[in-house]
């Protein structure tokens, strides 16, 4: 009995152990499980912020890449200025050389009235100096010359022509002189009154004063303080330079192209601004039918107000305009930047973003620049202060953000 009763108690002992193994090895595996799928929630979760980190990383990357801050401050302080580009009408151009002339009746030349030696006394003219009409110049004397003073013998020719012709006149009615004695006194006469009336008032105390026929500047000085001149020989000119001419030097290979030339923009060396002739009040002359003899060029003229500084005899780069091209799209040289040989402009994102864009330029007038290729209507383009907003992308370019994690 006793063997039967600790056979059950050894049975029941084993299968409490059975099973307590069991329950235990079942949570253990249960917990496990739980971690398990707790741990892949988790994965997922982070796989999912991930995935999200990565979506804004994309979206600013996409928003930012290559744009270049420029705060709004900063543009008002530098005069940052902008223009929507537009199609619109666009004159083709050619692009040649030249030279600003003075228009006709636009100078006088000034010439010696009587021969003598040229002194300056205390007058100081040079090239450039404005004169009044009237004003003296220059004089001439002659007092110390081997013909004696000029002035002197002109008067004293004149008195004496005059009376001569004077007392003819009285005898001539009466037949007392013969006719052709008569006109020969009177040319004497009015000969003798052109000599005195050249010097009549101009004596000083240096000789016979030379004055400007014109008000003007004082062009191209041709003598010097001692130099002896003749009657009539040039001494200097005297420029108005309110007309000026622009003659442009055209190849023959653009001879077909001359009748459609409308007007032209030129630009200075000295100063490299823009002139626009339709806002000078400028105008065609005339174009060359041949090409000059010495050269394979055909002469383009205009004639135009000089309203600002144009040097006449200066050379300058010209463009002819000629027929208008419809729906075109071009901006200001001024907005153009170049490097190595790549033109590129300035495009506004926002208010204090800006980014590069590379252009293609086609037909360019002195003024603005034809876009081939680049931009499209609507763009916001800096048309000055382009050159800050470069400087700017030296040190402040917002990078596109990578997804390498």
């Amino acid at each position: 009995m006793k063997k039967i009763y600790l056979v059950w108690v050894i049975f029941a002992y084993i299968l409490a152990g059975c099973n307590g193994n069991t329950a235990a090895h079942g949570e253990h595996e249960h917990e496990a499980h739980e971690h398990e799928e707790e741990h892949d929630h988790d994965h997922e979760g982070h796989d999912h912020e991930h995935e999200g980190h990565d979506h804004e990383q994309e979206e600013a990357g996409e928003g930012h890449a290559g744009e270049i801050s420029f705060k709004k401050a900063l543009a008002e302080a530098v005069g940052l200025q902008t223009s929507k580009v537009e199609p619109g009408v666009f004159t083709d151009v050619i692009k040649t050389s030249g030279r600003v002339m003075a228009a006709q009746g636009e100078e006088s030349t000034v010439v010696a009235t009587v021969p003598g030696v040229v002194t300056f006394g205390n007058l100081s003219f040079v090239d450039g100096t404005a004169v009044r009409k009237g004003q003296a110049i220059l004089s001439l004397a002659s007092s110390s010359l081997s013909d004696g003073n000029v002035a002197a013998k002109a008067k004293y020719a004149y008195e004496n022509a005059k009376k001569e012709y004077e007392r003819m006149e009285t005898l001539v009615g009466d037949k007392i002189v013969s006719a052709k004695d008569f006109e020969q006194a009177r040319l004497n006469y009015e000969n003798a009154k052109v000599a005195w009336e050249a010097v009549a008032g101009k004596q000083t105390a240096n000789g016979v004063s030379v004055v400007s026929p014109i008000n003007g500047y004082l062009k191209n000085l041709q003598v010097k303080e001692g130099d002896y001149v003749t009657v009539g020989q040039p001494l200097a000119t005297i420029s108005q330079n309110s007309r000026l001419v622009l003659r442009a030097e055209v190849s023959e290979k653009y001879y077909n192209y001359l009748p459609s030339i409308q007007s032209a923009n030129f630009r200075t060396p000295y100063d490299n601004v823009t002139y626009k002739l339709s806002d000078l009040r400028g105008h065609l002359l005339s174009y060359g039918k041949a090409s000059d003899t010495n050269s394979f060029y055909v002469p383009v003229t205009f004639e135009f107000d000089n309203k600002g500084a144009i040097i006449p005899g200066s050379f300058v780069e010209i463009y002819l305009l000629t027929a208008p091209m419809q729906n075109v799209i071009s901006v200001p040289v001024s907005a153009l930047i170049e490097e190595q040989g790549v033109y590129s402009v300035f495009v506004r994102v926002h208010e204090e973003a800006y980014k590069k864009v590379p252009v293609t330029l086609g037909a360019d007038n002195g003024s603005e620049v034809q876009i081939l290729s680049g931009l499209k209507a609507g763009d916001e383009v800096v048309t000055v202060g382009a050159y800050q907003i470069k400087l700017a992308s030296a040190s402040n370019a917002i990078p596109a953000h990578t997804h390498n994690h």
